[in-house]
Parts: C-alpha cells; sequence; structure tokens
C-alpha cells in the first residue's frame, strides 16, 4: 500500500476517515497485520493513540482476569484486546517489548472446568508510540532501532511459535521515520499490511512528553460513527495508454476510455434462507423458547462486543423497516448468548452464528451494503468457521468471506486504503480452493476463481500490475475450464467479459499484440451468449470493450484495418449505448468513435479525400459526445472531457489547414473559431495541470497563427479578440 501524502484543505474530514479505517482495521483481530501510522503532530497523534486504547483495550462487559489455583492476583483487572508501549530508547526493540510483554502477562484461561480446559483469551494487539523521541537520540541507537525492525525479517519468516506474530501491531512513526524505515529495513517494510497517513503541521520534539496526552478542545478528529454508505457496481477502467505522436507533430488525442463490469458471484442462499424470510434453524429455535427470559443487548457477555455493537447500530439504523418482520438480528444473539451460557456443542454455536451472517448478507443482497453490515456479516461468518472448521459449507462461507472483504474495499472511505482488504479477500478466495476441487465442486470452484480474477484485477491498482493482471487471467481461465456454457449461459459470458478485460490490461504492460488479441477473442466469446435485444446494454458495454481492443491493436499493427474493425464496432455499440437509455455510456463510445476517426485520418495511407471525410465524421462524433457530457450536471464521467474539448479543436484546425480544404473564407473563418473556442473551454480547466496546460496553451497560439495565415490581419484581430485579456501579453510575445 503507498502512502498517501494529504495535501488537504480539509484535515478534519481526512484525518476523522483516516481514524475509521484504521480502528476498522485493528478490530478485525486478524494475525501478522502490520500497520504503520505517519503523524507529524504530536498533540494529534497522541490525541488518537489515547481514543483507540479507550475504545479498544477493554471491552464493555469486561472478561476478568481470574488467577488460577496456586498463582497471585494480577494487577491487571482486566486482559486488554489493545496494548499501548511506548518504545523503550534504550533498548529500542519493539519486537522484544511486546514478547517481554506477554511472557509477564500471558493470556488467561476462560470458561475451564473440571471437564473443560477452557480456551486462551486472544493474543492483544499493540500500538508502539515515542518512535519520535529517538530524533534525539545518538546516532548509535538509532540503527539499533533500525536493526531490530531488519531482525523482523527472521520472525515472520520462522515457523516457530511468537507472540509477536500472533497479533496486529500498530507503530506510531513521523514522516522522517517512515522514510529511514522504507531505506534502511526494506526487509519491514515488505511486510507491512497498511499505511495510515494522518495531516497535520509537524511538532518540534522539545521535550518528553508522558503518554498519553489528552488534549480538549481540538477538532483534528471527530470520533463518531463512521456512516456507511452503499457499495456501487464494481467497475474496472482502463489505464490511459499515449498514442504515437499525430503527423503534424501536435500532441495526440487521449486514449479512449472504457468502463468494465466485473461483479463478483456469490452463492445462493442455504436451503432454508429465503428472500421472504430469515429463521434460525428449527433446533436452535427450541432451544430459545426453552430458557429464561432473555437478557438485552448491551447485557451480553459471551459475544465479541464488536459484533454486539456493530448489530446494535445496524438495529438503530432502522436499515429494514420495509420488511421488518423477519429482521431480527437481536433474536439470533441472543439465541448464541444463550448457547455459550449452556455450554452448547460447538456445531451449534457455528450454526448459529452462521446464520447470522446469512442475514447480514441477504441484506447486503438486497442493497444494504453499509460497513456496519459488512463487518457483522464478516466477524459472524469468522466466528462460525472458528467453532466449526469442518462443516461441509466452509468453502462456501470463505469465499463469502473473500467477497465480503472485497466489497469492504469497494466502500467509501475504504477504496484508496484497501489494498490489505482486497489481500485478506484474495486469502479467503485460495483457502476455498484448498477445501474442493473441480471434480467435487465444479460451479464452487469455478465461482471462486472468477472472485479471485475480479480481486487481482483490483489489486493490480495498488501494486504489481502486470503480476497481478496475469494472475487475473489464469484464474479467470481456470474459472471457464470448469464453467460451460449449458451450466450457466450468462455467467459463462460474464467470465469471458471479465478475462478479455484481464488481457486488455495485460497488453498495456508486455505482449501488447499477443494479449489485446486474446481479448478480442475473449470478447467475441462473451458477446456470442448475450442476446441483443434481452441484454442490450451489456451487448453494447461488450461492443465498446472489442473496439476498444482493436484501437490499442491498431498502435502496434495493420493501423488501417484495426481502426477501420474498432469504427465500426464503435457504430455497432451506439445503436444500444444510446443517449436516451446511457448517456454517460453513450458519450463515452461517441468520444471513442471520435478518436478512431481522427487516428485513421491522420495515417500517412490515408487519401486526402478520404482525410476530409474522416476528420468531419470525427467532428460530428466528438460533439456528440462533449453535448452529451455537459447534459449530465456532474455525473462522473469515463472519458477526459478537457481531452475531448481539445481533440475537436485539432480536428476543426486540421480541416482547414489541410491543402485538400476547398471552402471559402467565411467556412475557414467558422472552423478556426470553433477550434479556437474549444482550446479556450479546455484551458480553462487545466490550471492545475501544468504540462496539459502548456500544450493547450500551444495549441492556441498555432490556431491563432491559423487565423493570419488563412484569413490575415483581419483574421489574427478577430482571434485575439476572442482570447481572455490576461493571457493576450504571453500570446503576443509568441507571434
Amino acid at each position: 500500500m503507498s502512502v498517501n501524502d494529504p495535501a488537504h484543505h480539509d484535515n478534519f474530514a481526512w484525518n476523522r476517515q483516516v481514524y475509521h479505517r484504521l480502528k476498522l482495521a485493528l478490530s478485525l483481530g486478524l494475525r501478522r497485520q502490520l500497520f504503520l501510522a505517519v503523524c507529524d503532530d504530536l498533540q494529534l497523534r497522541n490525541q488518537v493513540a489515547a481514543r483507540l486504547h479507550s475504545t479498544l483495550a477493554y471491552p464493555v462487559g469486561q472478561v476478568l482476569y481470574q488467577p488460577q489455583d496456586g498463582q497471585e492476583i494480577s494487577s491487571t483487572p482486566a486482559y486488554p484486546r489493545l496494548v499501548t508501549l511506548r518504545l523503550n530508547l534504550n533498548e529500542p526493540n519493539p519486537v522484544a517489548q511486546i514478547n517481554q510483554w506477554l511472557a509477564n502477562y500471558p493470556p488467561p484461561i476462560v470458561g475451564a472446568t473440571k471437564d473443560n480446559p477452557g480456551r486462551s483469551l486472544p493474543i492483544p494487539t499493540f500500538q508502539i508510540v515515542g518512535v519520535e523521541q529517538l530524533t534525539k537520540q545518538p546516532v548509535a541507537v538509532q540503527r539499533l532501532f533500525l536493526h531490530s525492525l531488519r531482525l523482523c525479517e527472521e520472525a515472520f519468516s520462522s515457523q516457530e511459535s511468537s507472540g509477536f506474530l500472533e497479533s496486529t501491531v500498530l507503530l506510531w512513526i513521523s514522516r522522517p521515520w517512515l522514510s529511514a524505515i522504507q531505506q534502511s529495513a526494506p526487509q519491514f517494510w515488505r511486510w507491512r499490511t497498511g499505511i495510515f497517513t494522518f495531516a497535520g503541521e509537524p511538532t518540534p520534539a522539545k521535550r518528553n512528553v508522558n503518554y498519553p496526552e489528552r488534549v480538549s478542545n481540538s477538532r483534528n478528529l471527530d470520533f463518531g460513527n463512521l456512516e456507511g454508505t452503499s457499495v456501487n457496481e464494481s467497475t474496472i477502467e482502463a489505464p490511459s495508454k499515449t498514442p504515437p505522436p499525430a503527423e503534424n507533430g501536435t500532441v495526440p488525442v487521449e486514449t479512449p476510455a472504457k468502463r468494465l463490469s466485473s461483479v463478483l458471484e456469490i452463492p445462493p442462499p442455504p436451503p432454508g434462507f429465503t428472500k421472504q424470510e430469515a429463521q434460525l434453524p428449527e433446533s436452535l429455535v427450541k432451544s430459545s423458547e426453552t430458557t429464561s427470559p432473555s437478557p438485552s443487548l448491551s447485557a451480553l457477555s459471551h459475544i465479541s462486543q464488536e459484533l454486539t455493537e456493530l448489530v446494535l447500530a445496524t438495529i438503530s439504523a432502522k436499515i429494514a423497516q420495509e420488511e421488518d418482520e423477519n429482521w431480527q438480528p437481536q433474536q439470533i444473539l441472543l439465541v448464541i448468548e444463550e448457547l455459550h451460557v449452556k455450554q452448547a456443542a460447538k456445531e451449534d454455536l457455528a450454526a448459529a452464528y452462521h446464520q447470522l451472517g446469512n442475514l447480514y448478507r441477504l441484506r447486503i443482497e438486497q442493497g444494504h451494503s453499509t460497513l456496519e453490515n459488512l463487518m457483522v456479516a464478516i466477524l459472524a461468518y469468522q466466528e462460525a468457521i472458528a467453532y466449526d472448521e469442518q462443516s461441509p459449507q466452509l468453502p462456501d462461507i470463505l469465499n463469502d468471506l473473500g467477497t465480503l472483504y472485497w466489497m469492504l474495499y469497494r466502500t467509501p472511505p475504504n477504496v484508496e486504503a484497501g489494498q490489505n482488504y482486497i489481500e485478506q479477500g484474495i486469502e479467503f478466495y485460495h483457502l476455498a480452493l484448498k477445501m474442493i476441487s473441480p471434480q467435487t465442486h465444479p460451479e464452487t470452484y469455478a465461482r471462486v476463481q472468477n472472485n479471485l480474477g475480479t480481486a487481482f484485477g483490483d489489486l493490480a491498482r495498488f501494486s504489481n500490475p502486470a503480476e497481478n493482471w496475469q494472475q487475473a487471467v489464469s484464474a479467470y481461465t481456470e474459472a471457464l475450464a470448469h464453467r460451460t456454457v449449458e451450466m450457466d449461459t450468462l455467467k459463462y459470458a460474464a467470465c469471458q467479459n471479465n478475462l478479455g478485460t484481464a488481457y486488455w490490461h495485460l497488453g498495456q504492460y508486455n505482449q501488447p499484440v499477443v494479449h489485446l488479441k486474446k481479448a478480442i477473442a475473449a470478447y467475441n466469446q462473451a458477446l456470442a451468449h448475450y442476446n441483443a435485444d434481452q441484454e442490450p446494454l451489456k451487448y453494447g458495454m461488450i461492443q465498446n470493450n472489442i473496439g476498444t481492443a482493436y484501437w490499442n491493436l491498431a498502435q502496434y499493427e495493420q493501423p488501417a484495418d484495426n481502426l477501420q474493425q474498432a469504427i465500426d464496432v464503435y457504430c455497432e455499440a451506439l445503436k444500444y449505448r444510446t443517449a436516451a437509455n446511457v448517456p454517460s455510456a453513450c458519450a463515452a463510445t461517441q468520444n471513442n468513435l471520435a478518436t478512431a476517426y481522427w487516428h485513421l485520418a491522420n495515417l500517412p495511407q490515408t487519401t486526402k479525400e478520404r482525410k476530409q471525410k474522416l476528420l468531419k465524421l470525427s467532428i460530428i462524433a466528438y460533439e456528440e459526445a462533449i453535448a452529451l457530457a455537459h447534459s449530465l450536471n456532474g455525473i462522473p464521467l469515463s472519458f477526459d472531457l478537457l481531452a475531448a474539448h481539445n481533440n475537436l479543436g485539432l480536428a476543426h484546425y486540421q480541416l482547414v489547414t489541410d491543402s485538400s480544404f476547398n471552402g471559402d473564407k467565411p467556412t475557414r473563418s467558422h472552423h478556426l473559431e470553433i477550434a479556437l473556442d474549444h482550446h479556450l473551454q479546455a484551458l480553462n480547466g487545466l490550471s492545475k495541470q501544468p504540462e496539459a496546460y502548456q500544450n493547450t496553451f500551444a495549441y492556441i497560439v498555432k490556431t491563432i497563427r491559423a487565423f493570419h495565415n488563412e484569413l490575415g490581419i483581419q483574421g489574427q484581430n478577430l482571434a485575439l479578440s476572442k482570447v481572455p485579456g490576461q493571457l493576450l501579453p504571453e500570446i503576443l510575445a509568441k507571434l
């Protein structure tokens, strides 16, 4: 995961989002998680660390550290879930400090009876503060700290049990120490799980302060509940690829953008769990009916506090009032509590937790994919696995966990800091695949492989894109080897589309001709199984994808033939991606079509007469794309609108300056005025993009020169009258 460098005007909102992501990551309780929290503002650091400690260290309804026979009573009244340690500056070795703490306070055994050995409480999460104080220490001490981090590689690589490895570790550092660790402890850096960067002014380290320092009246951070938002349909956007320079030496048009559907699949709900009802297994219901009155949810002591709090949050939010009769997560929680009290069989506990996860999975399927709902489903499924690792439904649960973590990454504000969630999802998919074979579970196997491919495609956004897209290709190919058209035609077609997308991306990094041709073949396979009348939008989307692949292929071989293929396919796509049905998609395809016309017009072998026709067709398509884009009122676009303005200007300019153009002076002036107007519109939006701004400024100067060449001094004066006054001195100097 890369480090964010926040230059935010609203540090308050940024820090609030980072805090919630960090708290969520720590709440998962996963092993071998190594987080770095970067904060130069010590006041803010102390506030966040103290809040994390107070929120996560001791849950409501503490489990007391009960002494064993013959042992002294621990001075710690309850065993913490999070421990805060200040780095020992005399021996700055965080791993040694963690292991020493665990040796002094080993996890207690709870629930032990004469017949039951009980279970050990989880090893806590550790947050380490005080690294910034090393700056005032001798160089030898600083080197000792970095050396201790380098030795962590041995701990991570060892198979021997280590308390350090069983925990999540959060190391608080400043930006200078972040750079020092990256350069001087690369092994430790490689093992990091995530980086959380807080915005704030650096604080000079003038004195040692006793941690934690509680600061009042600080509005750097808001610790209120994070409001969840619905996750959008998964899409993959192609990276831009700069085309070869145009014949006339100008900067070429932008690559057409595309958006591809790649939705993860989840298995159907288990028997007895339908869209109409979410009922507990009969054995658990009977157990609940024969017990004494149930306690309130706030008094539950055997269920993890995170899970209880999250369920309470979803209930108080009244997410499901429309169909509330069967929306009773509190009933399942109370049954789980009773099962714990009665020390019921592990299989019964697993079934109850599984049912709670299923209930929330149903809510997520129905569109309520809030952060809280996702977390309840994840925690419930993880508890189900912990109590019954032999369940026949385990592969499907692991697949669901992989998908839920993927959705967690897709849920704001996790999108830009979600590499660890994607990687966790991939780990669950791999675990599921280890438990099944394509011969015994062909449908589940294909489903998990398809999902694995999608997760690797998203992981490519963060690191090793070529490697991860190759992994995606392998996963989709494996899914298709065991998913036939007869099994499920639409899923087969969707997987072929996903494979085409993966090949397209892979072609941006190596063997472009080979991979782009494979992308086209996969897209055509998908297209063959979609009915244009029944699935017009998907049919049009895949046609657009094929056109983009041909456009890319034209950069490497047979440019005229491949560009003409792209044009034909884009025109076919526009029969289904209409302005009335999907205006944003229609605008994107029109932009792509215009780009293909423009490139075909500028090929050396294109005749002058045909070049004129192609430029006119390019102008018509760009005008349609831009008009649609401006009518959408802020709806996100999948192509660069400012680039489209520049491209339209270039097309008008080329049309007039070409020697075969035979229009009169008013017609020439008309085209040049339109070119200048579109370049000025583009320039107005490029103030924060210096390189693009300078390129567009060069277009404006060239267009004004064309006014003079084509229409004389009167034409130049006309052009200058249309230019904003603040630009005139610089333009006149260029002329």
